[in-house]
């Protein structure tokens, strides 16, 4: 079982089906919030949902296809961030993430990325990372941006939320282009 201690206050830990009904609180505390932003909403309802959730992801890491972990604030579950998939071929993947409100602004998702993107290059030995959001949502936008990744685009009409498509930019970072990576 993953689990890295980012510093004092936050860890991130593989979900577990255990913690099911806890995760499912904070998807339901703060659904009007996430739902500006996140496609999957609807398909979580109960704590049956975020269960089933909670064992794709397993089924993932047990697959080396990707990593979904909890970012642990204070011993209280504060969001979810984790690798949507791996493309192994290509050695990429894509970084996903989102923060309950009442956790925001103290730069947990932003620790937890730089930690992700280094075990991506590190330990994985990919090549390449991004990074998806909507151009709207400034305070996911930034967390790339800050971390130093490439703006390279926008792909149009790529997501369909709820009733509509929406645009997603992207913004790539690459292993020789990682402060503190070894191989560069």
């Amino acid at each position: 079982m993953l689990s890295l201690k980012l510093d004092d206050d936050l860890e991130l830990h593989l979900l577990a089906e255990e913690q099911a009904e806890v995760l499912f609180a904070l998807i339901d505390e703060n659904r009007g919030y996430l739902r500006e932003w996140l496609p999957w909403l609807d398909d979580n309802r109960t704590p049956a949902d975020t269960r089933s959730f909670i064992e794709s992801t397993q089924e993932q890491w047990m697959n080396n296809n990707g990593l979904v972990a909890g970012l642990w604030h204070r011993g209280q579950l504060a969001g979810v961030i984790g690798y949507a998939g791996i493309d192994w071929p290509n050695r990429t993947t894509g970084i996903g993430y989102w923060l309950g409100a009442a956790f925001q602004g103290r730069g947990l998702v932003t620790k937890a990325c730089r930690a992700l993107i280094a075990y991506a290059f590190t330990e994985l030995k990919l090549n390449r990372v991004e990074i998806r959001c909507a151009p709207g949502n400034q305070k996911s936008c930034a967390i790339p941006k800050r971390l130093g990744f490439t703006e390279e685009g926008t792909l149009r009409e790529v997501e369909w939320l709820y009733d509509h498509f929406v645009d997603l930019v992207v913004y790539g970072m690459l292993a020789s282009e990682w402060p503190g990576n070894q191989n560069s």
